[in-house]
Parts: structure tokens; sequence; C-alpha cells
């Protein structure tokens, strides 16, 4: 693009970069030409699983918790640790698992907290017939009235 005479502030928005960088992009280029652009490669470590490795693990992961021996079926980011490390034989903290797992498109799902015990039926007996009898209603007691005798009127 330099070569070409694109301004500095075209590149910048081109590119989606700062001013400052394609500053010292051009400066870099004046001296070395486009050799002394080229990046230096990676940075940073390698990751510890391939792509094929990641296809796997997703697969596996679909099949739920349960195929895996867990009791519930909810993964936690220990559980998809310990599945990594069975399947792949990489381990992996658990902080780092939810960095997986994003790459591979799963978000964060929470289960609805319910009682296994809770009886819905039960649920809407009481909301349909108690409730509306123990519900306090705007006026049920008006100022200068006492308590003894709201309650009694109930």
């Amino acid at each position: 693009m330099f070569a070409k005479g694109t301004t500095q502030a075209e590149v910048a928005r081109a590119l989606g970069v700062s001013r400052q960088s394609v500053s010292r992009w051009f400066g870099e280029w004046q001296a070395g030409g486009a050799d002394a652009l080229r990046g230096a490669g990676r940075a940073g470590r390698r990751p510890l699983l391939d792509e094929a490795q990641l296809v796997a693990l997703d697969r596996v992961l679909r099949e739920g918790p349960a195929a895996h021996g867990f009791a519930t079926d909810l993964w936690t980011l220990e559980r998809v640790a310990a599945v990594i490390e069975a399947t792949t034989g990489v381990a992996y903290h658990p902080g780092h698992v939810w960095k997986l797992l994003k790459r591979l498109g799963w978000s964060v799902q929470r289960p609805a907290r319910r009682a296994v015990e809770r009886d819905d039926e039960a649920v809407a007996v009481w909301r349909a017939e108690r409730w509306p009898k123990v519900k306090k209603t705007p006026g049920a007691a008006r100022p200068g009235s006492s308590s003894k005798t709201s309650r009694a009127s109930r």
C-alpha cells in the first residue's frame, strides 16, 4: 500500500489499526522495504491441542457428561478438563478450559434453579386460591384505622 502511494491515514483506516502503528510500519518500510514488514511469526506458546484434536473434543463433549461417567447432565470446567485429559492426554487447568470452549463455539449456559421436590400443580392451586386471601392490597388498612379493625374485617 505504501509503494502505491496510499497515505498513512488511509492505511490505518483500511486495516483498522492506529495511525501510530502505521507510522512505525512506514518507517520500517522506508528503511528495509517490504521484507522489513514481515511478521516475526507466532507470538506466544503454541496451542497444546491441534485442530483435529479440537474437532474430536467437540464431538466427545456433545455426547454429554453422563456418557463420561458424571452423575448430572451438567458440564463444568473441571469436568471438561478431566475429559480433555482422558481423551487427549493433555492436562488443562480448569480456569483455561473456557478459552477452548469459546473457540469451539460453546457458551455459558446456567441451569434453571428449581427444587426437585417442587409440585407445580400445588403451586398453581396455592396461587389461585390462597395468595389472593393473604396478599396485601392498597387501601386494606386505611390511615387512622387500627390494625385490629383491618384484621377483623378480613
